[in-house]
């Protein structure tokens, strides 16, 4: 039985983390029926992600409508002081400012939330939650409230959050194990769709960007690990099928009178290599060790004996790069003078971008200070932030590679980074779309579904209403 609230505007948000407007309003448009059939009468385009464009945190800014320095949340894991070595993981505690669901509960509305990024572990809200990709397991609290985990694992024994280890060579068997993840996930959102009392109803299917890091090579005639004629030639075009028919199924199950926005937090490209940024920082004298690796040995940084008193700056590896200088009064060994700090973080910003591709061509990087991007800096920012070539290159944090690049993943094989584009895409019961718009950032997603619930717009919001 479904439960309609009438003359209430209700909302369905389907979450596809990484998809690509390039991939679904072009390449496979026509394999995607449903996703076209939205586009065709709905306001649609790309979406300007956050900086930096990763999930976390990406889905809070956009949720929330508030930057990551106003979050103050720079990655999945982030500095919890000033020392070198303690970093806390970005679960749900680390996001206080109210997000799309608590202004909904605020005004004695119903939500259902499943899979949504930093939801782990579960908080109160007006409704039901099953927390996210970070949540360890089923053994965990992953519900709100608590006694919904029981009728969710009755009605899915096998849930799954995420697929683990998908930084592997063994393709066949994480093809497998993603179709499997997604099928889990959708019977446990049609059991929740139809069965609970909802005005806002969102699910993020984490798969996509799983299935772009394990399997963009083979789509993709650019990457310099093409294989053509693979096997695995069609399998995010496949994929994408599959989420395009579940799309429909529950847009059809919702209603003819739901708006639905389906959504991507950052786009997708493919990654060339990475930047050693430890090792770059090392072999320019900004970072010194005790003992420098072998070339060939590879340490991580967590594992070497960094000379903290004749250090200036270090790294931490990722999908973007995050430096840090060592000021003096601030860090516990800092040598940096606060006299000097603008200056020293000007000329390191410059050498970073300045950093070439193998065959010492320039890369397209920017470089980026949290203050100059931010409404507000809170918590610890790093000093700097990089894209490298235009994310087509990823930062390694581990030293050893006898180069500042690697075309090697120091966690794994990986064939993409994230592109600064996601998409979205608006359709309304009684409501002709605008067409494809342009100019939008996911800040603007928070104050749209509340403006589209019938619901007051916060004023302290950062992005604005669409349409």
């Amino acid at each position: 039985m479904v439960f309609r609230r009438k003359r209430q505007p209700r909302l369905l948000v389907l979450g596809l983390d990484c998809a690509s407007p390039d991939l679904v309003f072009d390449q496979f448009k026509a394999d995607l029926p449903n996703l076209a059939r939205l586009v065709a009468g709905g306001t649609w385009g790309d979406l300007e992600s956050s900086i930096p464009c990763i999930t976390i945190p990406a889905w809070a800014s956009m949720l929330s409508s508030r930057d990551p320095g106003v979050l103050g949340c720079y990655g999945f894991r982030n500095r919890a002081d000033y020392s070198y070595d303690r970093m806390v993981t970005a679960s749900s505690a680390a996001i206080t400012l109210p997000r799309v669901w608590d202004y909904v509960g605020a005004a004695g509305r119903e939500s259902v939330v499943i899979g949504v990024p930093q939801t782990y572990p579960p908080r109160p809200l007006n409704g039901h939650l099953v927390s996210d990709f970070l949540t360890p397991g089923v053994e965990s609290a992953f519900t709100y409230p608590a006694i919904f985990k029981q009728e969710v694992l009755k009605t899915v024994p096998d849930y799954a959050f995420d697929v683990k280890g998908f930084r592997t060579d063994q393709k066949a068997g994480l093809l497998r194990r993603l179709f499997d993840l997604a099928e889990v996930q959708h019977r446990l959102v049609r059991h929740a769709l139809t069965t609970k009392a909802w005005d806002f109803f969102m699910y993020v299917n984490i798969g996509v960007d799983r299935m772009h890091h394990g399997f963009w090579r083979f789509h993709d005639p650019q990457h310099r690990l093409h294989e053509p004629g693979s096997p695995f030639v069609n399998a995010i075009r496949d994929y994408y099928r599959m989420v395009d028919g579940f799309v429909g199924e529950l847009v059809a199950l919702a209603g003819d009178d739901t708006t639905v926005l389906v959504v991507s937090d950052h786009g997708v490209t493919r990654m060339d290599g990475g930047i050693c940024v430890n090792e770059w920082l090392w072999r320019e004298g900004w970072l010194a060790l005790k003992n420098p690796p072998p070339d060939g040995t590879l340490l991580r940084f967590e594992d070497a004996e960094v000379d903290w008193p004749r250090t200036k700056a270090w790294s931490s590896g990722g999908y973007y790069g995050r430096v840090f200088l060592n000021v003096e009064g601030r860090e516990p060994a800092g040598i940096v003078p606060r006299r000097d700090y603008a200056a020293v973080r000007d000329d390191l910003a410059a050498a970073l971008a300045a950093v070439p591709g193998p065959a010492g061509e320039r890369l397209d990087t920017t470089v980026f200070k949290p203050e100059a991007i931010y409404q507000q800096v809170n918590n610890i920012a790093p000093d700097l932030m990089v894209y490298f070539g235009g994310l087509h290159w990823r930062s390694v944090g581990s030293l050893g590679h006898g180069a500042h690049y690697t075309f090697e993943n120091d966690t794994g094989p990986d064939d993409a980074n994230h592109a600064v584009n996601g998409l979205f895409i608006l359709h309304e019961p009684n409501r002709r779309g605008a067409g494809r718009i342009a100019g939008h950032q996911l800040m603007d997603i928070a104050p749209t579904l509340l403006d589209r619930m019938g619901l007051a717009v916060p004023g302290d919001l950062q992005g604005r209403v669409i349409g």
